[in-house]
């Protein structure tokens, strides 16, 4: 497989963040040829439209340039209140926005984590229906969601779930295929 290039997002800026530490179990996991790399989106303002149209910030410049370059992105959705959690939320409205909107037919995966038993489930729903409003193509089998997440990651942040890191792998190498899918010229 020829070098394929996926963006991970963590909506999390806690430190010991289990939806980050799940960004890289997919490092570690992802196949021969595949390449993550995870963005920084702690510092990126609040979103603000005057601001945005005076000019971006360095910080959404640099997130909408990864994701431009990047062959798919993978976000990892954490769930607060039900919902998406606000600095994912955030990253997200900068990265929307036209012009050349970085997600317009990229290929999307999602992984979440959370210390409740549905992982983050309900965060996951609401991220796919945002996904909506940039024509992005979201994986849709497996979903990765961790329940219980402080059961299944160590002290140093590693995920020693292997079930979960099996469906992790699952996830990036359904993420490789769709983006080929939607790269691929359509024959008319």
């Amino acid at each position: 497989m020829a070098d394929f290039k996926i963006l991970a997002v963590s909506g999390s800026l806690r430190k010991g963040s289990y939806n980050s530490a799940a960004l890289r179990a997919a490092q570690e996991v992802a196949p021969a040829g595949v390449t993550i790399e995870i963005a920084d989106i702690s510092d990126i303002p609040m979103y603000n439209d005057d601001v945005r149209s005076a000019g971006l910030p360095a910080s959404c410049q640099r997130l909408r340039a990864q994701m431009a370059a990047a062959d798919a992105v993978l976000f990892a959705v954490p769930e607060y209140n039900y919902a998406v959690a606000s600095p994912l939320k955030n990253a997200f409205d900068w990265v929307s926005r036209p012009p050349d909107q970085p997600l317009n037919m990229k290929a999307v995966g999602l992984i979440s984590a959370s210390g409740g038993p549905l992982g983050g489930v309900r965060a996951q729903y609401a991220m796919r229906h945002m996904l909506i409003a940039t024509n992005s193509f979201c994986v849709n089998n497996p979903q990765v969601v961790i329940g219980a997440a402080q059961t299944k990651f160590d002290e140093n942040g590693k995920f020693n779930d292997q079930m979960g890191r099996d469906l992790i792998k699952q996830l990036i190498e359904s993420l490789v295929k769709l983006a080929k899918q939607l790269r691929a010229p359509v024959n008319e």
